[in-house]
């Protein structure tokens, strides 16, 4: 992943003049897909992207993509490396102490767990992503907690014989469930308030610009095909 590296200085000097210019930059992991993730080319792509692509063109702000590991995502945002989160992030009471979100993009969906077999032990080594609230879940459980840096990290810890199974959000998991080794076991935990946008707690006119962006794509049915187009039929919708 890329790393920007700029002064505290240099990075409250480029903020106001991005901002100045209209350039909004995207802080996103390129680790989560289908939500985020570099592709062949070494590009970002997924669902945020072109829905971020598509917030900016809304309301009328240039996207420049920044990545960022996960677990620095919040204090990177705060500190000025970019000017949003947009990265499967859900909204909780605990993150919104730290920083504002906008209205939900994604609905609240379920948590899962996958194993390597239907009598996996949810209540002995469970893998999450570090900063998760899936991973306060696992905590809260009883299960004994094994925390990873990035998602791909969570599925190997299952394949190795690290972890009994992993838990993380149902639209990540899912796909690998395709594979002969990996399936659904257990029930669905459903978990935060939907999926937002990440701003800063002074930035009250560029968390606003976005929400109105969403509300358009609401109303004109946008962000439910968007929504389908990248993760089914059976996706939840608005």
């Amino acid at each position: 992943m890329k790393n920007l590296i700029l002064s505290t200085t240099a990075l409250a000097l480029v903020g106001g003049m991005a901002m100045a210019d209209d350039v909004v930059r995207m802080g996103t992991e390129g680790a989560y897909a289908p939500y985020n993730f570099i592709n062949d080319d070494g590009e970002v792509d997924g669902f945020e992207i072109d829905l971020g692509n598509e917030l900016c063109a809304r309301a009328e702000l240039t996207c420049e993509w920044v990545t960022n590991e996960w677990d620095s995502i919040i204090p990177n945002l705060v500190s000025g490396n970019y000017d949003t989160i947009i990265a499967g992030m859900s909204i909780t009471d605990e993150r919104d102490e730290v920083i504002d979100f906008t209205q939900d993009y994604y609905p609240p969906t379920e948590s899962v767990y996958v194993a390597l077999s239907e009598d996996a032990d949810l209540t002995g080594i469970v893998a999450a992503q570090t900063s998760t609230i899936q991973a306060g879940y696992v905590a809260e459980t009883g299960a004994t907690l094994l925390e990873f840096a990035t998602g791909d990290e969570t599925i190997a810890a299952v394949r190795n014989g690290e972890a009994e199974a992993v838990f993380a959000d149902l639209d990540f998991l899912l796909p690998y469930t395709d594979e002969p080794d990996l399936m659904l076991v257990g029930e669905g935990v459903p978990l935060g308030g939907g999926i937002g946008l990440g701003i800063r707690e002074s930035d009250t006119e560029l968390r606003e610009k976005f929400d109105a962006a969403i509300t358009s794509m609401k109303e004109d049915g946008s962000l439910n095909a968007l929504l389908i187009e990248w993760f089914g039929e059976e996706t939840a919708t608005y």
